[in-house]
């Protein structure tokens, strides 16, 4: 059986959308700062 063509790994996915990545920098704080305005049930992945 042939892979499927879109995929990720999910230590990519956690270093750039994740929650520390998100607090590393001013504009990520931003993102979460603002995701918990909204109440969102998920901040970050």
């Amino acid at each position: 059986m042939t892979k499927r063509t879109l995929g990720g790994t999910n230590r990519k996915r956690k270093r750039t959308s994740g929650f520390r990545a998100r607090m590393r920098t001013k504009t990520g704080q931003q993102v979460i700062k603002a995701r918990r305005r909204r109440g969102r049930a998920k901040l970050a992945v």
